[in-house]
């Protein structure tokens, strides 16, 4: 199984909204992916509860695929790409990592 685990340093204003809405608006986009691609096996989003310090980042997503070809099939999903462009026109920072779990 591969793990697909992103964070998100958001901008404090973007596209007409606060960092607050962005997040929460991210939330609802990377949630609703589970729906339309089905390579997704699990999906969990968070958002900051404590973003006090300057190291702190906004948005974590938390992905699981079955195999490498799956996650692949995520990244070029019409839907994925369509996330990408709200996420790049409100993100300052982006930090990953992918990983193969065992189960």
């Amino acid at each position: 199984m591969i793990r697909h685990i992103v964070m998100w340093k958001l901008k404090d204003e973007a596209e007409g909204a606060s960092r607050e809405k962005n997040a929460e608006k991210l939330k609802l986009i990377l949630e609703g992916l589970k729906t339309s691609i089905d390579e997704i096996k699990n999906v969990e989003v968070g958002i900051q509860i404590n973003g006090d310090s300057e190291e702190a980042l906004d948005v974590v997503l938390i992905c699981d695929f079955e195999n490498e070809l799956d996650f692949k099939m995520y990244t070029r999903n019409p839907s994925h790409k369509k996330a990408v462009k709200f996420i790049d026109a409100v993100v300052e920072k982006r930090i990953f990592v992918d990983y193969y779990v065992d189960v």
